[in-house]
């Protein structure tokens, strides 16, 4: 497999790896928690975990930070702004904000799988203010009115 694009990364904490997807398809690169000392996360409650890494994304990309599914799913450990956005023109050290959703307090060591990371194209806009807008079938029917559950 032959990927298409290649981004600069610049480790801060040489003794952790380079983000890397456990299989090779894919989409989410894992990050590791770079802290020095354990960190515990009491349930409830949130910590910024830094990850060792820094970027530099071209313009029009962006990494998306977001939730690893075991942790979600063993423990209520989620990334609370979930996706985080790195900008393409960010330089400090990627971290990662989680949170405690689970009924026992969680620990982070050095070297933990704590979230992972999606490079994404975004597509750079204006907007133009409009005094009105077209129409659409839904019109402006918000939450819930597109029908029930099932």
């Amino acid at each position: 497999m032959t990927l298409q694009t290649q981004f600069l990364i610049k480790r801060t904490a040489k003794d952790l790896p380079i983000p890397a997807r456990q299989t090779k398809s894919a989409a989410g690169l894992d990050l590791y928690a770079n802290v020095t000392d354990k960190v515990i996360i009491k349930k409830g409650e949130r910590a910024l975990i830094p990850t060792g890494i820094k970027l530099a994304l071209p313009f029009g990309y962006e990494a998306q930070i977001r939730s690893r599914s075991g942790l979600a799913h063993k423990y209520g450990v989620v990334v609370l702004n979930s996706p985080g956005t790195v900008d393409a023109d960010y330089r400090g050290e990627v971290k990662a904000l989680l949170i405690n959703h689970g009924t026992e307090d969680f620990t982070v060591e050095r070297g933990d799988r704590i979230a992972q990371m999606v490079i994404a194209k975004i597509e750079m806009c204006e907007l133009t203010e409009a005094d009105t807008l077209p129409d659409t079938e839904r019109g402006e029917g918000g939450y819930g009115s597109t029908g029930g559950i099932k």
